[in-house]
């Protein structure tokens, strides 16, 4: 039987809270007010807001580099290694990290850790990740 873990509310402040000390149960899913999806990770080196992540099923974090396999999320703050925070999951983020990158577009692991490009590379596909509008690097 699956371990599932309930959802908890949270708001646009708590999305940027990170601390030392964990808060919540790492793998808690939770929604905001917008009904973004975001799930509770911990940290790890170097990790800014909007970096892009692959986490575990330990809920353990690695910033986004070529040939990434597992779940995808983006950082909601700088979350850094012994610390915990809010990545999101599912939902419109405008603080994603990214290559220079056009309208409408899928998005694909890009050469610089953490970030997405919409230059196709195959199998660095970011299943359900594509751009809305367009934007220049970060």
């Amino acid at each position: 039987m699956a371990n599932l873990r309930g959802y908890t509310e949270i708001y646009d402040r708590d999305t940027v809270a990170v601390g030392s000390a964990q808060l919540h149960e790492l793998g808690t899913r939770a929604f905001d007010e917008n009904n973004n999806e975001w799930i509770y990770l911990s940290g790890t080196a170097s990790v800014q807001l909007g970096d892009w992540i692959v986490y575990d099923e330990n809920f353990a974090t690695t910033r986004l580099t070529a040939n990434e396999v597992g779940p995808v999320a983006i950082a909601g703050a700088a979350i850094t290694l012994n610390q915990s925070g809010w990545f999101q999951i599912y939902g419109i983020n405008n603080q994603a990290r990214t290559d220079t990158i056009s309208a409408d577009r899928s998005l694909y692991i890009d050469g610089t850790a953490g970030r997405v490009d919409d230059l196709g590379v195959a199998g660095d596909l970011v299943i359900g990740a594509y751009s809305m509008s367009a934007d220049a690097s970060n």
